[in-house]
């Protein structure tokens, strides 16, 4: 089993762990032709500029009201899902509905924003069918005011097959004699998922939840930069486009560093906390104390 493990270990180690050290980075004035060593450091200095600078903040208030409506919209849906699908009887049918909705998390970002643009975009058929009833056409890919709804849409219609499969493997785990012990007692569908479903799952909905507290600061990199000219950076960027801009296009590699050390720093006491906010309501959560 340590063999099997081993290639897993060795990845994370490579392409997460080792790129921590360049975190030092955030606080030198970073020159890629001289390298990390022979960068002059520079203290605190790159943090207190990326505070002063009101890009950021305003980077800071898009994420979090992203995140927010991902929390509220998204979290729930691959819930909703697993218990529409474990209610029908077809298991011909419940495969059907998972292998549809399963499949577009394995289409790139490109082609879902273009998916979109072909049909809310200003030539695309709601636009069109718009202008042949004689109504003003909508161009929701390019209007700031819609944008957080449309990300959300985005989100998910790409992830909720794939957010759905833990459930529905936590659903497969359930003891069906609890369901026809509950039939026998004179329980309901709504009394069975009520007292037989909503509990088995969870555990499980607080450990996903905690990791998502963990990652609020990650809505996401590609879809936003693909989007965001469209809609004006005001609106569209995150702290990921962010780090993108000032350390990689403008040059700024200690003030995109230290961009990116905070939010990593903020994930950890996310999770850190809410885990134990999770151990405080009795269950295990990410890790156990």
């Amino acid at each position: 089993m340590f063999a099997l493990m081993a290639p897993g270990l060795v990845f994370f180690v490579l392409f997460f762990y080792v790129p921590m050290l360049g975190n030092i980075v955030a606080f030198q004035d970073y020159q890629p032709f001289i390298g990390f060593k022979d960068s002059p450091l520079t203290g605190l200095a790159n943090f207190q500029e990326l505070f002063a600078d009101p890009a950021f903040w305003e980077s800071v208030r898009n994420t979090l009201a992203f995140a927010a409506l991902q929390l509220v919209f998204f979290f729930p849906a691959p819930l909703a899902l697993a218990l529409l699908l474990n209610s029908l009887v077809s298991s011909r049918i419940k495969r059907f509905i998972q292998s549809v909705v399963y499949l577009p998390h394995f289409i790139s970002w490109v082609l879902v924003v273009a998916l979109f643009q072909q049909v809310l975009g200003g030539a695309g058929l709601l636009s069109n069918f718009l202008r042949d009833h004689g109504l003003s056409p909508l161009d929701v890919m390019n209007d700031p005011s819609t944008f957080p709804l449309l990300i959300t849409a985005q989100v998910i219609w790409k992830d909720i097959g794939w957010g759905m499969i833990i459930y529905l493997a936590a659903l497969a785990n359930v003891d069906q004699s609890l369901y026809e012990s509950a039939a026998v007692d004179g329980a309901g569908r709504w009394r069975r998922m009520w007292h037989v479903t909503l509990p088995a799952l969870r555990g499980v909905t607080v450990m996903l939840l905690v990791l998502r507290l963990g990652d609020v600061l990650s809505v996401g990199f590609e879809q936003f930069l693909l989007q965001r000219d469209a809609v004006g950076a005001r609106a569209a960027e995150v702290l990921d486009t962010y780090v993108y801009y000032h350390g990689v296009v403008y040059g700024d590699w200690g003030i995109g560093a230290a961009a990116g050390l905070v939010k990593g720093v903020v994930g950890a006491l996310m999770i850190w906390g809410a885990n134990r906010l999770a151990h405080a309501f009795g269950e295990q959560g990410v890790y156990t104390k």
